[in-house]
């Protein structure tokens, strides 16, 4: 064998090392990160779960950003292969919306550390991110979220056609209910709600998490009636004048 063939066979092992390294960390990541949350989940005891040097961390991800986004891809991954399995495309839309919403939230709240991980990304600016993650990762996490955010386009261009969603960009209302679910669940993260039972007197109270899940499921599905919603209750109402 020439000596350029077995350069090449070396090479390809040291990817190889590198790549299964890579996984090694995120899968260590995740797993920190379900154990502890985010905030808790150290460089340090990461790189001491894979049984490496902390160094060897940085030498395979930009920063502590780019390793937290490689993790949310790993969770996105998993999030589509369950709304994948949960959807029916035979159902009617509204029923498919309510089945994949049930499906994002249960997630949620299931891996409290993916809410956390990708709200922690949505604070940050475009120009932010990019500043701390490299080119090809924000490539991989776009098209994480990409699959996602795909799913439910597609059905609510279906409730479009039926008559049932808002005439709004489906892209954007996607993209738009993504974020409102996690903030929604961000309330469930917290546990608690405030009230005033006199001016200068807040009481604060404990969340109910099953109140907070299904208040998220309705909020999605009326966001996507939308306006359609308006437009019934009106000519129901207009109907009922006539008949008086």
């Amino acid at each position: 064998m020439s000596s350029a063939l077995l350069a090449i066979g070396r090479r390809r092992t040291t990817a190889e090392r590198r790549r299964d390294r890579e996984r090694d960390i995120i899968r260590a990541t995740r797993e920190l990160f379900d154990e502890r949350g985010t905030i808790d989940a150290q460089i340090d005891d990461i790189a001491k779960r894979v049984g490496i040097n902390k160094a060897l961390i940085y030498r395979h991800f930009a920063g502590k950003e780019e390793l937290f986004a490689l993790t949310l891809v790993n969770y996105l991954q998993e999030l589509d292969e369950r709304l994948q399995q949960n959807d029916g495309p035979r159902r009617a839309p509204l029923n498919r919306l309510k089945a994949l919403s049930e499906t994002f939230v249960d997630f949620c709240l299931e891996y409290p550390a993916f809410t956390d991980c990708a709200m922690s990304l949505l604070r940050r600016t475009g120009e932010e991110l990019f500043g701390e993650i490299t080119e090809p990762v924000m490539v991989k996490l776009g098209t994480a979220m990409a699959a996602p955010l795909g799913r439910i386009a597609v059905i609510l261009e279906a409730g479009q056609r039926a008559g049932v969603f808002d005439e709004v960009d489906t892209a954007y209302l996607a993209n738009h209910l993504y974020t409102q679910t996690l903030g929604s669940l961000h309330m469930a993260r917290v546990g608690l709600i405030v009230s005033g039972s006199q001016p200068g007197h807040p009481v604060v109270h404990h969340a109910d998490v099953g109140t907070v899940r299904s208040t998220a499921i309705t909020a999605t599905l009326a966001t996507a009636v939308g306006r359609k919603a308006l437009t019934t209750k009106k000519t129901r109402s207009a109907r009922a004048g006539d008949i008086s």
